[in-house]
């Protein structure tokens, strides 16, 4: 891959992973909950959802899916379902005015698992990267260099916005935290931002 394309596709993911979406939301409820440090395992998990969409469109099933109406259905109606869960779990979480933040932090397999479940279970972001790879990948080279190449790439801009944009916003939201009407209201606030992105996932073709 040439630097002016690689360069592209550095933009592209950065305009991409500065999109607000299901993954943000994630990455800034776990800073919130667990800290900022923390809130990494969560984007990991989202990671590692990333390299399985790229895998499935190098391998063609991508070409599939997206030809399949009732798989694709199938897949975002199961994802839109998770979110929604996510957002009721987050809408009822008790609001305990004695549980200091230490006491609450998540651990981390929970947090990998939820982050690796909320990217996976996005049939849409399969169709996206059969639309976006080709884009940057020349056919008449070896292919696998070049899908390596850019599963990195998309990995690891994605942690760095996840992480750095994302994940320190949410820091400057902890301060509400330190009260027990600010908790709430911040589990409200994110418990609809969940069930809206899932309602959307589902309405929207």
């Amino acid at each position: 891959m040439s630097l002016s394309l690689w360069l592209a596709l550095v933009v592209a993911c950065l305009v991409i992973s500065c999109t607000p979406g299901a993954g943000a939301i994630n990455t800034m409820t776990n800073a919130l909950g667990s800290g900022w440090s923390r809130s990494i395992w969560g984007i990991l998990g989202q990671q590692l959802a990333l390299v399985v969409h790229v895998a499935i469109v190098a391998a063609g099933v991508g070409a599939l899916v997206s030809r399949s109406h009732v798989a694709f259905e199938a897949i975002r109606y199961v994802g839109a379902a998770y979110l929604v869960l996510l957002g009721v779990r987050q809408l009822r979480a008790p609001v305990d005015q004695q549980v200091e933040a230490e006491q609450v932090r998540e651990p981390a397999w929970p947090m990998f698992r939820r982050g690796l479940l909320v990217n996976l279970t996005n049939p849409k972001a399969i169709v996206f990267f059969l639309a976006f790879l080709p884009q940057f990948v020349r056919p008449d080279r070896p292919l696998a260099p070049q899908y390596a190449v850019l599963t990195a790439t998309v990995v690891t801009v994605d942690v760095l916005v996840m992480w750095f944009g994302f994940a320190t916003a949410a820091r400057g939201l902890a301060r509400l935290t330190a009260r027990e009407s600010g908790r709430r209201t911040l589990n409200r606030v994110f418990g609809s931002l969940f069930v809206g992105v899932g309602v959307l996932l589902a309405a929207v073709h």
